[in-house]
């Protein structure tokens, strides 16, 4: 790849001639590393224009270059890195005397490090038994028509898509996509000023927390539940009560008296996959409003209704404004995308753009358009189906390996998702267990991380089935069962 002029300048007082100054950074660049085999130099025109030399200067040095090997010259194609080129000697230099004096105990206002995170190996595409959940499979995306979308973001009719800062304002053809055709799906109606775009559902709710939160507030979340949300509400300092979840999600009965915010996924429990019955939905909304609180609403993978269709969402039974709604099409589309939503009254919205402004403005305008175009030419809907013909099958095929090898389900839902949330025998270290799986090339996904960490149960897992094929499933299946059965209690 060519190497921009840009990278070069030259330092006032340094010593040597500006010939020798050009070498010098040109050789430093590639010991480094910075420069690499096959990487074109700017042209002797280009680099002595930049840095305000005579041509013959630049010439010459190339020319030194090359003697020492470090350049080689394709006749008028210029020059470029040579494959012969000198390389830094491997050993750890010693590193430069520095003598920090910062006391970092002190200076740090707030720690965000050391919270929990679901992980997984970088290299988990290689494991030949992934069931790890939220990856998209590769195979099953439309690449050609995302592409497409892509290159017709770029086109000269979208340059200011592209181009543009909205300042707090989001693409408006997006916007009213997901107004006039996402929303209606999941019984919401709203306008376009109650709609607001993020960086998928992870940054949807820690905007929801900050505005809601304080540290002299209280958020109610549900035990199990998604781990990233225990870290966004620390930070908010606000008090966090765990209420355990049953087999139709979140109980009104058991909140705690007169909370402030309580953070649900009602109709697909993170991770036990329950659904919250209407009779339920309707109390909760009925204690919110008789408490005056607010509901955060998670409403992920409703598209995964391959078994039965989802439930109408808990904000399309709100008629008080009282449901924060989170969406997000990074687990749909692919979750490198990065890209969610909020959906709430006006009111709260205006602050949440506010917050969003102060931050990063808004998601990047080119992605914004693709998704749009990728939304309302029907390929959205189109991807939608093929993965729900998949996982169907492939969620029959883990259904019938989990009951053949005598696996114990804790929870699996009722109208499709991704995933099966199970449970070891008790006095199975499930973390133990991953690590031992991870030697047999199988990966699965511990759940203790779920928990409220003071009462947190080790033999909890969770299985999922979005980057694996089902030809793999019963045998990965078999060794997880088999790992149970050696490391169970005797």
């Amino acid at each position: 790849m060519p190497i921009s002029a840009e990278t070069f300048f030259l330092s006032p007082g340094a010593s040597g001639t500006l010939q020798q100054q050009i070498q010098q950074m040109v050789a430093e660049g590639i010991l480094s590393g910075r420069f690499r085999v096959g990487d074109k130099m700017p042209s002797s025109r280009g680099l002595a224009a930049r840095l305000g030399v005579s041509r013959i200067t630049v010439t010459l040095a190339y020319t030194e270059l090359v003697a020492g090997d470090y350049l080689t010259s394709r006749g008028r194609s210029g020059y470029y890195v040579s494959s012969s080129a000198p390389k830094q000697p491997e050993f750890d230099a010693p590193r430069s005397a520095r003598a920090e004096t910062v006391d970092w105990d002190r200076a740090i206002g707030q720690r965000f490090s050391g919270q929990l995170f679901l992980s997984k190996p970088a290299d988990w595409r290689s494991y030949p038994y992934p069931f790890i959940y939220g990856q998209a499979d590769a195979t099953l995306f439309d690449h050609q028509n995302w592409r497409q979308c892509a290159l017709r973001a770029l086109g000269k009719k979208d340059f200011d898509a592209l181009t543009a800062d909205y300042y707090e304002r989001d693409d408006p053809l997006l916007i009213e996509y997901i107004a006039r055709n996402i929303l209606p799906r999941r019984g919401i109606d709203a306008r376009p000023q109650e709609i607001l775009l993020t960086l998928g559902a992870q940054n949807a709710l820690w905007l929801a927390a900050q505005v809601s939160l304080n540290n002299q507030r209280t958020a109610v979340v549900e035990n199990p539940c998604y781990p990233g949300l225990r870290g966004i509400l620390r930070q908010t300092g606000c008090s966090i009560v765990a209420v355990d979840v049953d087999a139709d999600g979140l109980p009104p009965d058991a909140l705690p008296a007169r909370p402030d915010v309580v953070f649900t996924t009602a109709s697909h429990h993170c991770p036990t996959n329950a659904t919250m019955p209407v009779e339920r939905r309707r109390a909760l909304l009925a204690r919110a409003s008789a408490e005056d609180f607010l509901i955060v609403e998670d409403d992920y993978e409703f598209e995964m209704s391959f078994l039965k269709a989802s439930s109408p969402a808990l904000k399309s039974l709100d008629n008080e404004g009282r449901v924060i709604y989170v969406g997000s099409f990074s687990k749909s589309l692919f979750p490198g995308l990065r890209l969610g939503y909020l959906v709430g009254s006006e009111h709260f919205i205006r602050e949440a753009r506010a917050l969003r402004a102060t931050v990063l403005r808004h998601p990047p305008g080119h992605i914004q358009r693709t998704a749009a175009y990728f939304l309302s030419l029907g390929h959205y809907d189109a991807l939608m189906s093929r993965l729900n013909v998949a996982y169907k099958r492939r969620r029959v095929a883990m259904d019938e390996a989990i009951a053949a090898n005598g696996l114990m389900h804790a929870g699996q839902g009722g109208f499709g998702g991704s995933s099966f949330w199970m449970m070891a025998p008790k006095g199975v270290d499930t973390e133990a267990l991953a690590l031992n799986l991870r030697h047999q090339g199988v990966l699965i996904e511990p759940g203790r991380i779920f928990f409220a960490p003071e009462t947190a149960p080790g033999n909890y897992y969770r299985l999922a089935y979005s980057s694996i094929s089902h030809t793999r499933i019963a045998e990965g299946i078999a060794l997880v069962a088999g790992a149970i059965a050696e490391t169970g209690p005797k």
